[in-house]
C-alpha cells in the first residue's frame, strides 16, 4: 500500500455495515493493524452508510475496513450507497478492503472499487502481510521454494505440512492440485507405497499383490514429476518425500530432480532388519545413512533424522528417545549438514500427559541446542503421535486440536498435521484441507499469547531428569567403543552395539536378531519409563549399567 503522508501512524477505520452485528472477524483485523503499528478507530456493529461516510470526511484514514456477514444481495445494496459517499476520498488514495463470506467477498470485487477482500478462510498470516504492504502471491516465484526462506516469510506461523497419497499415481497428482489451489498447505508430504520405498531401483523384485499398499505407487520419475507438476498453483507447496529404505543416494539424487526435494528424512537406527522395512544390516544402513547426510549436505539440502520417535513408537524408555534426537543431530551435524529440522512426535506412546510430552520435548532440544552454531541450526517440527488419534472422528479431532495447542509450546517453525480420520482411513484430499484448516484456526487462536508451560514446576523436573538420563545413555555409548575409535557417537560399530546390548532398547524389538530386545516398560504418571518384571520402574543408572555389563561380555564373547 502507499501512504503519502509519512509524517503519522498510517490510519484505519474500521466497522461492520448496515445491519450487520457480526464483528468478530473485523475486531481481530483492528487488533492485528494496532500490533503492526497502525493507529485505528472501530466504529462497532451495523453502522449505516452515512454514518461510516461522515467518519471518513472527518477522520480521513488511509484504510476503511468494511465488513458484512449477511446475504451478498444486501451487501450489493449498501455498496452501491456507499461508494459514491466515499469517491472523493477514494480519489485522494483512500483504500477501501472487505471482509466477509466468500460469496460477499466476490460481490465486493465486482464493484471494482476494493483494494483486497478477505474471505472465510482468510487466516492472520495473510492479513498481516497485507497490513505490512506485502503483495500476497500470485505465481511461482513469488512463493519460496525452499525450506528455510519460506520458514522465515510466514513467521511468526509455522509452515503447515501433511502426509498425502492415494491409491494411484493419478488420484495423487489430482488431489495435489486440490491441496495447492486451497492454499492452506506449505509442504505436500509424498507417502510412496512400501514397493517404491524399497524397490524402486529393483523393480523385478516388487511384489504386485502389494501395489498401493501404504501410500501412492510411484514407478517411474515421470510419476514424480507428474505430482510434482500438479502443485505448481495455488501456493505452490514445497514438496518432499520419504527416503526410501535403501538405494538411499540414488533416491536422494531422484527426488531432488524430480520434486526439488525440501528436505530429506534419513533414519539413523532404522529402515533395516531393526524394523524390517528393509534386509540391511544396521550397520550397512548406518554407513549409507551417513553417506545420505552428506550428499544432502553437499548440495545444501536440509536434513531430517527421524530416529526419536522411531524410539517412542515401540514403547522405549523416554530417556532413549531423548539420547536418540541428540544422536540424530550430531550424526547430521558431523556431515556437514548446516539446516536441521529436528522432528517432535507428541502423544507417543500412547498413554504420555501433556506434561510428561513436554518435559521429554524439551529435554531433546536441550541437549540438541548444544550442538548449534558453527554453522548449524535446528528448525524445530511437531506433530501428533499416529497411534494416539481416536477412531471416532468427532473424538479425533478434538484429540488433534488440543495435541496442536500443547505443541505450539514448542513454538515450532513446521506442524506437521496429522489428519483426525487416520486411524479410520488414509487422508483424502478433503481429509487433508479440512484438518489444516483445523490447524490453522488453532494457531490463530492461541499463537499470540500462549501461555508459558515450560514453567510448570512438573514440566521441569522431569526435563532437567531426562537431560540426566539422556547424558548417562550418550556417556556409556562412549564406553562400549571399540579402542581406537575416533567417534563413538557417529561409529557404525559403536551405535550397532549399543543397540545389541540395550543402551538403545524398545519393548518392541523383541525377538529381533538385531537388538536386544528385552527390556520393559509401563506409563507411569503419564512418562515411558523401564520397569522389572514386576512393573516396578527401575532407575535409569540401574538399566544403564546392566547394558553395560553385556556389552563388555558380548566384547569378551566375539574376541574369543
Amino acid at each position: 500500500m502507499q501512504i503519502s503522508d509519512t509524517s503519522r501512524k498510517t490510519r484505519l477505520l474500521a466497522t461492520s455495515l448496515g445491519d450487520c452485528v457480526h464483528v468478530a472477524g473485523v475486531r481481530r483485523f483492528v487488533d492485528l493493524a494496532q500490533a503492526e503499528g497502525y493507529e485505528t478507530r472501530f466504529l462497532g456493529p451495523a453502522q449505516p452508510v452515512k454514518a461510516v461516510a461522515e467518519a471518513v470526511a472527518e477522520w480521513q484514514p488511509d484504510i476503511l475496513a468494511v465488513s458484512y456477514r449477511l446475504t451478498a444481495d444486501s451487501l450489493d445494496r449498501l455498496l452501491q450507497e456507499l461508494l459514491p459517499l466515499v469517491a472523493e476520498q477514494r480519489a485522494a488514495g483512500l483504500q477501501l478492503i472487505f471482509g466477509g463470506p466468500d460469496p460477499n467477498c466476490a460481490a465486493a470485487d465486482a464493484t471494482g472499487a476494493f483494494a483486497a477482500t478477505f474471505g472465510s478462510a482468510t487466516d492472520d498470516s495473510v492479513s498481516r502481510a497485507y497490513l505490512r504492504g506485502e503483495e500476497q502471491p500470485r505465481h511461482q516465484g513469488a512463493w519460496p521454494q525452499d525450506l528455510v526462506t519460506r520458514i522465515k516469510a510466514k513467521q511468526p506461523y509455522p509452515l503447515l505440512r501433511h502426509h498425502f497419497g492415494q491409491p494411484t499415481v493419478a488420484a495423487t497428482a489430482e488431489g495435489a492440485a486440490e491441496i495447492a489451489e486451497a492454499g492452506i498447505l506449505d509442504v505436500l508430504s509424498l507417502g510412496p507405497d512400501q514397493n517404491a520405498q524399497a524397490s524402486f531401483f529393483r523393480p523385478e523384485e516388487m511384489d504386485p499383490a502389494q501395489d498401493g499398499a501404504g501410500g501412492v505407487p510411484l514407478r517411474t520419475e515421470d510419476d514424480f514429476q507428474r505430482i510434482y507438476k500438479a502443485t505448481r498453483r495455488g501456493n505452490h507447496p514445497l514438496v518432499r518425500c520419504y527416503s526410501g529404505t535403501r538405494d538411499v543416494v540414488q533416491m536422494a539424487d531422484l527426488l531432488s530432480r524430480t520434486i526439488n526435494n525440501a528436505w530429506s528424512a534419513i533414519p539413523l537406527f532404522w529402515y533395516n532388519q531393526l524394523d524390517m522395512r528393509s534386509t540391511r544390516p544396521l550397520r550397512e544402513s548406518i554407513v549409507e545413512a551417513h553417506a545420505a547426510m552428506r550428499w544432502h549436505s553437499e548440495r545444501g539440502i536440509p536434513v531430517e533424522v527421524n530416529d526419536s520417535h522411531q524410539w517412542s513408537l515401540r514403547s522405549a524408555p523416554d530417556a532413549v528417545a531423548v539420547a536418540s534426537f541428540f544422536l540424530a543431530a550430531y550424526n547430521a551435524k558431523a556431515a556437514g549438514v548446516v539446516d536441521y529440522v529436528g522432528q517432535m512426535m507428541f502423544n507417543t506412546p500412547a498413554g504420555t500427559t501433556p506434561v510428561m510430552d513436554l518435559a521429554k520435548m524439551l529435554a531433546k532440544l536441550a541437549l540438541a541446542d548444544e550442538l548449534t552454531g558453527d554453522g548449524f541450526r535446528i528448525w524445530r517440527e511437531t506433530r501428533t503421535g499416529l497411534a494416539s488419534m481416536p477412531a471416532d472422528q468427532d473424538a479425533a479431532i478434538g484429540h488433534m486440536c488440543g495435541s496442536i495447542a500443547i505443541q505450539l509450546a514448542m513454538r515450532p517453525h513446521i506442524l506437521h498435521v496429522v489428519s483426525y480420520t487416520e486411524a479410520h482411513h488414509a487422508a483424502t484430499t478433503a481429509d487433508v484441507i479440512a484438518a489444516a484448516r483445523m490447524a490453522q484456526g488453532v494457531i490463530d487462536g492461541i499463537q499470540v499469547g500462549l501461555p508459558d508451560m515450560h514453567g510448570d514446576a512438573r514440566v521441569i523436573a522431569r526435563r532437567d531428569q531426562l537431560i540426566t538420563e539422556g547424558r548417562l545413555i550418550l556417556s556409556a555409548i562412549k564406553e562400549i567403543a571399540p579402542p581406537g575409535t575416533r567417534d563413538p557417537w557417529t561409529d557404525p560399530e559403536t551405535l550397532a552395539r549399543a543397540v545389541e546390548c540395550g543402551l538403545m532398547d524398545a519393548p518392541d524389538l523383541a525377538g529381533n536378531p538385531a537388538a536386544w530386545g528385552k527390556v520393559r516398560t509401563r506409563i507411569i504418571e503419564g512418562a515411558c519409563r523401564a520397569v522389572d518384571e514386576h512393573g516396578l520402574p527401575i532407575p535409569e543408572q540401574r538399566r544403564v549399567a546392566d547394558a553395560l555389563i553385556r556389552a563388555r561380555e558380548q566384547a569378551v564373547a566375539e574376541a574369543d
